[in-house]
Formats: structure tokens, sequence, C-alpha cells
């Protein structure tokens, strides 16, 4: 995975490995206040290993986890040929708008064009400003499918 530079800190950008796994929980806990080690734990057995459909990438400054990118290659109902997935991306706040995030997204591209795909999706809450516009200056738009749910409870 490439190194980058964004405003005179050099990191570097790789799959995860279980080391990295302590750091990512802590992050997600630090910004959501839900510990969730069992999820992350979980999502490293499924995506970080290697693979060619999918991805845990982070980046890393040294030993410290700066941000990290989930996804995978789907192919879903309706028609749609398979793509890039990308369902959860976090940077640590200290270090947002310096570019991690940007790099982070790159590096899941590159990967999803390795897998042979052409198109890359997400799905987010509508109350989810700050991703929707961090994924909105990635160049991501509203793509032709729209989501509907129903509460099993009724």
């Amino acid at each position: 995975m490439p190194k980058s530079e964004e405003s005179s800190t050099t990191y570097t950008i790789r799959p995860a490995t279980l080391a990295d796994v302590q750091h990512v929980i802590r992050l997600d806990t630090q910004i959501t206040a839900v510990p969730k080690p069992e999820y992350w734990r979980g999502l490293f057995e499924r995506y970080g290993a290697e693979g060619d459909d999918r991805f845990f990438l982070v980046a890393m400054q040294g030993n410290q986890l700066l941000g990290f990118i989930i996804g995978e290659v789907r192919a879903w109902e309706f028609g749609s040929p398979p793509c890039g997935w990308i369902f959860a991306v976090n940077v640590d706040p200290e270090i947002r708008l310096g570019g991690v995030g940007s790099a982070l997204f790159d590096a899941m591209c590159d990967c999803f064009r390795k897998a042979k795909v052409s198109r890359v999706r997400t799905m987010l809450a509508r109350d989810a400003q700050l991703l929707m516009s961090f994924f909105r200056s990635q160049g991501m738009m509203a793509g032709p499918f729209i989501e509907l749910e129903k509460d099993l409870d009724e």
C-alpha cells in the first residue's frame, strides 16, 4: 500500500493486522462512546484475511492508528452488477480534514479496481452529516436504489 504525506505527516496505509484491532476498538469507542470489541474482532476475522474481495485497511503513523476503512466486493439483488461497498470508515477526530480519510478512500478504491469492479457504493443514515459530507467530497452521489424498511414490531 502507498505511503502518503499530508500536512507534513507521513503515514502508511496497509492491510490491518490482528494487533491493529485493539486500536480500531479504541478509536471507535472514542467516537461512539459504545465499546464493541466482539464486533470489531469479528470484522477482522471476516475482512482481515488476505483476499480478492474483502478489505480492511488502516492508516498508521508508526504504532499510532490514524484511521481505518473496511469494504468488500458484492453483487446485490435487482440486477446490480458487482461493485465495491464501503461499510466502515473512521479517522481520529484530532486529525480530520488532514487528508487521511481521502487517502483511505483512494486506497480502498484501488483495491476495488484490482478486484475488477468499476463502481463504489455505501449506505449511511440520513442524519450522518459528517459521513455524508465526507463521501460527497470524494465525488459520491445518490445511486439508483432507494432503501425501504418497516419496523417489525408493528
